[in-house]
């Protein structure tokens, strides 16, 4: 089964359902990229009428994520994922439309085959970058992903 937006933005509404409300929906997933955005609005502002850290934290690791689940699939093998590590930095208030975009499906392609022919646990950091509407860097975050073969 292919992953499309549409999939993932009803996956979103039946298994995570504080991110669908906070707004969080998944714009474009290929081999190489997944884009995921969230617009700002009252529930998931902070006290400084900007989004919530937190807010932002969950569309930057579903677009990292949503990619290393699209892969796992592509595998066809049974394979476990976990966020073993994250950071993040802020550099601009995060206000109206923010896409977080992760490029890096050629690097979990390898940490995957790597997986698959060692079966033991590999990781790998994915980074996912927000921008706002004028393609202004409002946050980074990067994740650690550990992957694992399942027996």
């Amino acid at each position: 089964m292919t992953l499309t937006p549409r999939k993932l933005n009803t996956y979103t509404m039946f298994k995570l359902p504080s991110a669908y409300f906070c707004g969080i929906r998944t714009k474009h997933i290929d081999n190489e990229k997944c884009i995921v955005g969230v617009k700002f609005k009252w529930i998931n502002q902070n006290p400084f009428k900007s989004m919530f850290w937190a807010v932002q934290g969950m569309a930057a690791e579903f677009s990292t994520g949503a990619l290393m689940i699209s892969k796992i699939q592509e595998s066809g093998k049974r394979i476990s994922m976990l966020v073993t590590t994250n950071n993040a930095t802020f550099t601009k208030k995060a206000i109206g439309k923010i896409k977080f975009t992760c490029n890096d499906g050629k690097a979990v392609d390898e940490v995957l085959k790597k997986a698959i022919e060692t079966g033991e646990g590999q990781t790998l950091w994915m980074q996912s970058v927000g921008v706002n509407e004028e393609g202004v860097v409002v946050s980074t975050f990067n994740f650690e992903w550990s992957v694992k073969l399942k027996s």
